[in-house]
């Protein structure tokens, strides 16, 4: 009698339907564990201002870079929320204009820890060396070492047109990137000295080639580099002021080899 029980029709037809939700569940964790994030990316970013239309320009550019390649971004305007346990959370830290002054006293040993140990990749853009004492604060010391000792002296209000010459082509930063590339109306930073014998210098301005021609120079003028003294993969890159950089290719390439490097992922070349 069990025996034709177990052999009956209806129970061989719930012990298949129980097979099969068994590995739709499966089927569902598995694709649930494929839409997990690869890494996860925070940006401090510059909330208004002049830089506001860079910052909201990356914003969407970042958007779908990252849905392509299954990463997440979370945007802070302040440094509040910065401590050990928020940046653990993060594989890759982008300095999104963000100035480096105003920080909150655990934020800054947080970062310093974070990028000090390695715990994750650092990007930092154009208004991340805006180093000296504004608005009230003093220059940030051990940022201005990270830096490679630069201090902000001045600007080319006015905007020129630069030509970029790569000068470390082997980097993974400057992987595929055609040199020079020129770079249209920037407002050039101009410091007290070059950072070149503290850093690793990516690629600097040719300033015999800025258009149209000004006075406002340095000699030897560093735009993209990164600092080997510390353990997290970090580079800086002066451009950022305008969101026609995201319609030049040499800077988006730029942007996107150093997202991967910092943050120690390969691309998703099966999107």
């Amino acid at each position: 009698m069990f025996k034709a029980l177990r052999n009956s029709p209806n129970i061989i037809f719930v012990r298949l339907l129980l097979l099969a939700l068994a590995s739709c569940s499966l089927n569902g964790f598995l694709a649930g564990q494929d839409k997990m994030p690869r890494f996860r990316v925070v940006a401090l970013a510059e909330h208004g201002g002049i830089h506001k239309p860079f910052v909201d320009a990356a914003k969407v550019w970042l958007g779908k870079l990252a849905s392509e390649n299954n990463f997440t971004v979370d945007y802070i305007e302040d440094t509040q929320k910065i401590d050990d346990a928020f940046l653990a959370q993060y594989n890759l830290f982008i300095q999104l204009n963000y100035p480096p002054y105003n920080w909150t006293d655990t934020s800054q040993a947080a970062f310093i820890k974070y990028i000090e140990e390695g715990k994750g990749g650092w990007i930092g853009f154009h208004h991340a060396t805006l180093l000296g004492e504004f608005d009230g604060f003093p220059m940030w010391t051990w940022f201005h070492r990270f830096m490679g000792g630069v201090r902000f002296k001045n600007y080319i209000a006015t905007f020129v047109t630069g030509t970029v010459m790569v000068e470390d082509k082997s980097h993974p930063a400057m992987k595929g990137i055609a040199s020079p590339f020129r770079i249209e109306k920037e407002e050039w930073y101009t410091y007290d000295t070059t950072p070149r014998p503290n850093v690793h210098v990516l690629a600097s301005v040719d300033e015999n080639t800025y258009t149209p021609s000004t006075d406002q120079k340095m000699g030897d003028h560093p735009v993209i580099w990164t600092n080997k003294h510390c353990k997290a993969r970090n580079i800086y890159i002066f451009m950022g002021h305008h969101p026609e950089l995201f319609e030049n290719q040499a800077f988006t390439l730029l942007f996107r080899n150093s997202i991967f490097w910092a943050a120690g992922r390969q691309e998703n070349r099966e999107k």
